[in-house]
């Protein structure tokens, strides 16, 4: 299956219809130099801006983790998670926090950074633009989305060494839309990824799969009050019975390099060059293995979702809500061209 998984290029030879084909039989593109070189040094120099103006002894930055077992621990009992939806949010590798949830004493800040999100795409002028440019509407529109909204940017380091595995999942698990799902991911690479440092998997076709569970706000904690309940938590969407389940929220057996328990499960490694772009379809089960090269791999990744114009409800309880006054901005070029002709 993974030899037969091919990339593409984003150019006008190329058939948008058949982009289109192999994202609906896959679940994925791989987009080849869809950022220049100079784009991407470009965010990576503006978040190194960013860090460097970021004081850690100010706040308690939330350790980050994928583990379904620590998960609901770490997000589940922070505030700083949940009150970074249209902020800009600093997370930790949970190895560089100590026992208060601190950035470890002599830990370099940059070094100790698992991601920064999730208002990137909002807040930040460098990361708006590439976000809510035509380049990226245009794509979306091609793929078939009618009226995109963006709810969510990360900033993902996975640092050289100690840059930690995203266990197996789908996207649209945390954001999870209404009467379907609607969630697309895009994963741009900033720097080479690789089966060394951590370039994605992706298991083909899994898009035809439904969601299996979702990532919600704890009703115990928010309707009935309980303190002590965690905020957030899993709730399944099925019986269990997909095969999937036997690495949802963890890592296939057989996962370490030279991975050959991974493509047995039916996933293929995604590798990029610096500007490549993975379009990754909401449903689609993917995962990252650590990063125990001493090489970066630093991508920049949007979420979105369709919006109310085609039908499509954002669900109460996700995780992410905006405050009740602002809107998840659109990529629509329709409602864009409205927007400046009410001006």
């Amino acid at each position: 299956v993974c030899a037969s998984v091919r990339v593409t290029i984003m150019a006008p030879e190329v058939s948008p219809g058949s982009r289109r084909d192999e994202f609906q039989d896959r679940g994925f593109l791989l987009l080849k130099g869809f950022v220049s070189k100079d784009g991407c040094e470009s965010m990576k120099k503006r978040m190194k801006e960013l860090v460097d103006g970021w004081d850690p002894q100010l706040e308690t930055p939330a350790a980050f983790t994928t583990d379904s077992k620590q998960q609901t621990e770490m997000q589940g009992k922070s505030d700083y998670f949940l009150d970074s939806a249209d902020r800009i949010h600093f997370f930790i590798e949970k190895s560089a926090a100590d026992e208060d949830g601190k950035l470890k004493a002599g830990q370099k800040k940059f070094d100790a950074l698992n991601k920064v999100g999730h208002g990137l795409h909002v807040l930040d002028p460098v990361f708006r633009d590439y976000s809510q440019s035509s380049k990226i509407s245009e794509l979306v529109e091609e793929l078939g989305w009618k009226d995109p909204v963006l709810p969510q940017s990360m900033y993902i380091f996975k640092q050289p060494l100690v840059g930690g595995e995203v266990t197996s999942h789908q996207d649209s698990s945390f954001l999870y839309t209404t009467p379907r799902p609607t969630c697309l991911g895009l994963w741009l690479a900033l720097d080479k990824a690789t089966t060394e440092n951590g370039c994605l998997w992706a298991r083909p076709g899994s898009h035809k799969e439904p969601v299996r569970r979702v990532f919600v706000r704890n009703p115990e904690h928010f309707d009935n009050d309980n303190k002590n309940a965690p905020q957030l938590v899993f709730e399944a969407l099925d019986e269990g019975k997909d095969p999937a389940w036997q690495w949802e929220g963890k890592m296939p057996e057989g996962h370490e390099p030279p991975s050959q328990g991974l493509m047995d499960s039916g996933f293929c490694p995604l590798e990029c060059e610096a500007g490549d772009l993975v379009v990754i379809h909401g449903q689609v089960d993917h995962l990252s293995l650590a990063n125990t090269s001493n090489k970066p791999r630093e991508i920049f990744q949007l979420h979105l979702v369709e919006g109310p114009a085609e039908g499509i409800t954002w669900s109460a309880r996700n995780w992410l809500q905006y405050p009740l006054d602002k809107k998840f901005p659109s990529l629509s070029k329709k409602r864009k061209a409205n927007a400046l002709e009410q001006l």
